[in-house]
């Protein structure tokens, strides 16, 4: 399985780069490929491209603040979920997406 993520909030320091760590870590756990973007205080890092996107079974957007060039994700299956909860519960997001993608 490969998913994609991208992790900002409001600040964009900390709990973008800490849930980015916390989502990656949660889907390596599970054996899945996983990449995610950070949109923080530095702009935009771990740039998503277009092939990768096409590749991709999922994908999970921080809501915290707009995701910039949201749009090429139009299309894919996309979960939203708070910066804070990405960092606390990414396991249990981690098995969420994997419920969805079983339906």
């Amino acid at each position: 399985m490969k998913i994609l993520a991208v992790t900002s909030c409001p600040s964009g320091v900390a709990h973008t780069y800490m849930a980015a760590e916390a989502l990656e870590n949660a889907a390596k756990e599970k054996g899945w490929d996983v990449k995610v973007e950070t949109q923080g205080s530095y702009g935009i890092e771990n740039r998503i491209e277009l092939e990768e996107i096409r590749d991709a079974d999922f994908v999970l957007l921080t809501k915290d603040i707009a995701i910039k060039e949201e749009g090429r994700f139009t299309g894919k299956p996309i979960i939203r979920v708070g910066v804070a909860d990405a960092v606390k519960k990414a396991t249990q997001i981690v098995e969420q997406i994997e419920k969805k993608l079983k339906k």
